[in-house]
């Protein structure tokens, strides 16, 4: 296995059985529901990003590997919990952005995180139904 599968194994398993677990029962936190592509059930990711107007920005590290971002592809209906409150939208990945123009947008800490970590960065836009 290459250095990037290696890197990319280890980062999706530390936030697989670690970090996801912890940070989704932290009622703050944001979180990103899909459905399932296979299963059909709600999938939360844990995750940062800004509202803007009627839209959620945020940048995936992983780019078109995450499993949210597989997700999204073949479902780009979602939900997003930001401050407390679920909000429902449909899911836009803009590979044409500039994803860390983006981050230096979007809140500070999971934007240093998402640079140290990234792999292949995607923005990701949530235009919720008002």
């Amino acid at each position: 296995m290459s250095a990037t599968g290696l890197r990319y194994k280890a980062i999706t398993l530390a936030q697989r059985h670690l970090a996801n677990p912890l940070m989704r029962r932290n009622a703050a936190q944001t979180l990103l529901e899909t459905k399932g592509r296979v299963s059909g059930e709600p999938r939360r990711t844990p995750l940062g990003g800004r509202v803007e107007g009627a839209s959620f920005w945020f940048v995936s590290e992983m780019g078109y590997a995450s499993q949210y971002v597989k997700n999204i592809q073949a479902d780009p209906r979602v939900r997003v919990r930001v401050r407390g409150a679920w909000r429902q939208g449909t899911a836009v990945l803009l590979p044409e952005d500039d994803a860390k123009a983006r981050l230096a947008r979007l809140p500070k800490a999971n934007s240093s995180v998402v640079q140290l970590l990234g792999m292949s960065l995607l923005t990701v836009r949530v235009d919720f139904d008002e």
